[in-house]
């Protein structure tokens, strides 16, 4: 198959992007063709949208980007024995060696080797990707393609949750963004205590209630640290999810964290975020997580078995649906914070 189709493309090192014409990818032989049916907005997207200092130092130029999807199956190469043609898919989006330490020894999604599936290489904001066969998920035909395609995110936040013990304990989720709201929902399911959820935007603290918090805090009016040790009778919170990326929130959040108590970060700051490390970290005897992408491929058989057992529910955190035409709306949406998932469903 070839022929041209239309993508979202960061075609420059700066702000936007533009819609425009490209081929039509083919598939080598370890490579599947995927139609896309749905996509949906990261917060990584945003980052490469507005173009800051993290996107500088590690988005590829010109790319068509976007990672987060659900499609059909259109074509399979001759080595791919995993899918076939109909299949309904979703995709793991860190493309490893398969051959370094990491790799070898369960840790492939820190695999110092890794191409980002729209970051480095080409990714789903557009009619067609290409996948390669060991990253094809398989989806239920049945599932909706707008909820197949937020398995990607769903991935970040059950890393993130289940990075340590979270039955029982006290748990805050900083920054109710998309991710963020999903931690919520997957840390009821897997048993927490308590779950706070924290940002600014009363929009979003809207949405956290309705996926599950017990208690919001809105941080501009008061110090998040000072709230969260008071509502916990000066302990401190036991896990700490922080999904922000803001400094200011970093350092509160170790400012809030219970002695003993894990943290897990999965927000990307756009700069250098200073800590005092003795007081808030080594003198507190915490447990740190650096999260990224989704083990590969624990956590996938997790959130699938959370979805699909109806553990989770994650229509409600869908909140606006655009063609890829409208993209500028959407961004500048996404951008404003007054939405939850963004997707883009796909015209035929």
């Amino acid at each position: 198959m070839r022929g041209t189709m239309q993508a979202l493309v960061k075609d420059r090192r700066g702000p936007g992007a533009v819609l425009m014409e490209v081929p039509v990818p083919e598939c080598r032989p370890d490579e599947v063709l995927v139609r896309v049916k749905a996509t949906s907005i990261c917060g990584t997207d945003l980052h490469i949208y507005r173009w800051d200092e993290w996107a500088e130092e590690n988005v590829v130029t010109p790319n068509v980007f976007g990672h987060e999807f659900a499609g059909i199956v259109e074509a399979v190469g001759v080595n791919v024995v995993n899918v076939k043609v109909g299949d309904h898919v979703s995709g793991e989006g860190h493309i490893v060696c398969g051959h370094c330490k990491a790799c070898r020894t369960g840790n492939a999604h820190v695999c110092p080797n890794v191409r980002s599936f729209g970051i480095t290489v080409p990714g789903c904001f557009a009619k067609y990707a290409i996948v390669k066969g060991t990253n094809v998920i398989q989806n239920p035909k049945q599932m909706p393609f707008e909820i197949a395609c937020l398995q990607d995110p769903l991935g970040n936040a059950v890393q993130a949750v289940l990075a340590g013990d979270i039955v029982g304990k006290s748990t805050a989720v900083i920054g109710a963004g998309p991710i963020g709201l999903m931690a919520i929902a997957v840390a009821k399911a897997c048993g927490a205590g308590t779950v706070f959820a924290v940002d600014i935007n009363p929009y979003r603290l809207e949405l956290a209630i309705r996926m599950g918090a017990d208690a919001v805090i809105n941080s501009s009016d008061v110090s998040m640290a000072d709230a969260l040790h008071e509502v916990t009778g000066g302990d401190g919170v036991e896990v700490m999810l922080e999904m922000s990326g803001n400094p200011h929130a970093i350092r509160e959040c170790f400012a809030a964290a219970a002695s003993a108590g894990r943290v897990s970060l999965l927000g990307i700051p756009t700069k250098e975020v200073s800590l005092d490390l003795a007081r808030y970290i080594i003198f507190k005897g915490l447990r740190i997580e650096g999260i990224t992408g989704r083990r590969m491929y624990d956590t996938w058989y997790q959130l699938k078995n959370l979805l699909e057992l109806g553990r989770i529910d994650l229509n409600s955190i869908i909140t606006h649906r655009f063609t890829l035409e409208r993209f500028e709306e959407a961004f500048a949406l996404m951008a404003s914070g007054q939405c939850g998932k963004i997707v883009f469903l796909h015209e035929e």
